[in-house]
């Protein structure tokens, strides 16, 4: 066991998430490396202190670029805006230290081809934060799958829907500029990588992409929002199984719509985010007046479960999904060997969402990069 210094560039809502996770994966998964919160940055040298009070680190940065040249930080994980990626993951990866990047990998497809290049040259741990594929109970439907428990899929549907712009009467925020920031940008990727991770590959793609609330009230008036509230897409997958995908900040009623359905020859398979601890399985076994679907509670039998809790149905949190991801890149840096997502899997969801905002312009199917 040695100690990894770590430096945290970014102390918001993930920023803290982050800062929780290092300092309990340890305990929770016994780790061959220990976090050491060496350093932390925020966006001014006063923020830089606050988070350092606030979670433990040793010392504050006056910016993330002193951070990354600071030869006590072994390991750097971004939580800042996706706009400043791309500059800190490659500053990072120039000094041969592993980077746990926050989704998405970069604020364009530019930037998330020049990051895995930087990732790739540097030859160091790289990952991406998609948390949400981590819990117990999608890494169990991931073993349902390969294992055939369903026969050949033929269908998908996931969904990523929140309500968090749903009001129209919502003030503009930050959220309204910018493509970066809006759904296709902000939660379309986590169920994108779900999709990834469940069926494999796509092939081809329809999409449509669309600002519902044009304009959001600003403290002297009505002020223009530049991105979108919700977007669709038809897929074929490589397998040959089709699917549909839902994106929306607007669903009305929808917290954490992070759902997805799928059907096989066999069976079937729900799941939704809002009920993390439960799969629900069909199995085609037996007679037809028997059937239906059975609700699975996650527990100890199933994926990264037991280290949390020794108690089946006690349940999960979304806390315990980033201790998860702490655990994986901890062992990446520890083994040397890729642990999936890397930042190439962040690739592949931004080529996705550039082929999306494509076809959503010119209105026809467009196919996606094999590589």
């Amino acid at each position: 066991m040695r100690e990894i210094g770590i430096g945290l560039i970014g102390g918001g809502y993930m920023g803290k998430a982050h800062a929780v996770a290092l300092s309990a994966v340890g305990a929770v998964f016994d780790t061959a490396l220990r976090p050491r919160l060496e350093l932390v940055a925020g966006s001014t040298f006063e923020s830089s202190e606050r988070y350092r009070a606030a979670f433990g680190f040793a010392r504050a940065a006056p910016d993330w670029q002193a951070l990354v040249a600071d030869p006590a930080v072994e390991a750097v994980v971004i939580a800042s805006p996706q706009t400043t990626h791309r500059a800190i993951a490659e500053a990072a990866f120039a000094r041969g230290k592993p980077v746990f990047c926050e989704k998405p990998l970069g604020a364009s497809l530019a930037d998330a081809q020049a990051m895995v290049a930087a990732a790739e040259a540097a030859g160091v741990a790289n990952m991406v934060g998609f948390n949400y594929v981590r819990t117990p109970a999608t890494q169990f439907v991931r073993q349902l799958l390969v294992e055939g428990a369903i026969g050949d899929v033929t269908w998908f549907r996931g969904e990523h829907t929140e309500d968090f712009f749903a009001n129209p009467a919502a003030e503009h925020t930050w959220r309204c500029e910018g493509r970066a920031n809006g759904c296709m940008g902000d939660l379309a990727p986590h169920m994108i990588n779900c999709a990834l991770a469940l069926m494999g590959p796509m092939a081809e793609l329809s999409a449509r992409v669309e600002t519902v609330h044009a304009t959001r009230p600003g403290p002297d008036g009505p002020v223009t929002v530049d991105n979108d509230d919700h977007g669709q897409m038809m897929v074929r997958f490589a397998s040959g199984a089709m699917g549909h995908l839902y994106f929306s900040r607007i669903a009305t009623g929808r917290k954490m719509g992070y759902a997805y359905e799928i059907h096989g020859t066999k069976g079937a398979i729900r799941f939704d985010q809002e009920d993390q601890n439960a799969v629900w399985l069909y199995r085609m076994d037996g007679p037809e007046a028997q059937r239906g679907f059975t609700k699975i509670l996650t527990g100890p039998a199933h994926p990264d479960y037991l280290p949390f809790c020794q108690g089946p149905g006690h349940g999960t949190g979304y806390q315990d999904q980033i201790i998860i991801e702490a655990r994986d890149f901890l062992r990446a840096i520890e083994t040397g060997a890729p642990v999936w997502p890397t930042f190439r899997e962040g690739l592949r969801v931004a080529q996705v969402i550039e082929t999306a905002f494509v076809s959503a312009e010119d209105g026809r199917w467009h196919t996606l990069p094999t590589h």
